[in-house]
């Protein structure tokens, strides 16, 4: 099993996914991963291993930011390595986005992203969602959340995902389909997780996503949810 945490606040994001994924740990993983977006920077950390790897593998760097999404992963697509652990970043460079649950036709998807120019580094079925996402954005000239829409209704599987964009660094997207995913409602701040085990310390407050259902999170707009066919 996988785990997903994610903040965005006027807290320190960092740790409150450290804290976040070892609630976490009990779903069994195999790699863990953070990603914090702060101003127009979005740095990436990931490595196989446990949580306690994760922090050391940080150590010292700065992780200042008050935006940030965590995961825990469970090899599916690809074996348990550093570069197949999530989050996952588009080829911009500008989207980051963890999922846990398996996209069933991502095959087909890669081999007409490759076409389409775009490089992957993972074996993974997400790195293939995350680039599909970017390349929607780009071509289609949206927002995150309508590009989040757009790409989901192309896709067979299930899914719990997060996604953050450097252009946008007051808004994080969550949708999930045959996935739980949770929203927790703070003031002033939003929680996503896969269960309510890391919300249940900052918020009594909770939203649970129903199949097919997009939630944009925004830090000044606060939180809308929409269905993949873009009713509200």
């Amino acid at each position: 099993m996988c785990g997903i945490v994610a903040y965005l606040g006027n807290k320190q994001a960092y740790p409150i996914l450290i804290n976040g994924l070892r609630r976490l740990e009990y779903r069994g993983y195999d790699s863990a991963g953070v990603a914090l977006l702060a101003g127009d920077g979005l740095t990436i950390h990931k490595c196989q291993g446990k949580v306690s790897d994760l922090e050391a593998h940080i150590g010292d760097r700065s992780t200042s930011a008050t935006l940030g999404i965590g995961h825990t992963r469970w090899a599916t697509h690809g074996p348990p390595n550093d570069v197949n652990a999530h989050p996952h970043q588009s080829t911009s460079g500008d989207l980051a986005l963890i999922h846990n649950g398996i996209i069933e036709n991502y095959a087909p998807i890669k081999e007409e992203l490759v076409h389409r120019g775009h490089v992957f580094h993972s074996d993974t079925d997400t790195e293939v969602l995350v680039h599909l996402i970017d390349d929607i954005q780009r071509s289609e000239g949206v927002d995150l959340g309508e590009a989040v829409r757009l790409a989901l209704a192309s896709v067979v599987g299930a899914y719990a995902i997060v996604v953050l964009d450097r252009k946008a660094p007051d808004v994080m997207v969550a949708a999930r389909k045959s996935s739980p995913l949770v929203i927790g409602i703070g003031e002033g701040e939003f929680f996503c997780a896969s269960d309510a085990t890391p919300i249940v310390e900052h918020t009594k407050n909770v939203v649970y996503l129903e199949d097919g259902e997009i939630a944009i999170i925004d830090r000044h707009k606060g939180l809308k949810i929409r269905n993949i066919k873009n009713q509200e």
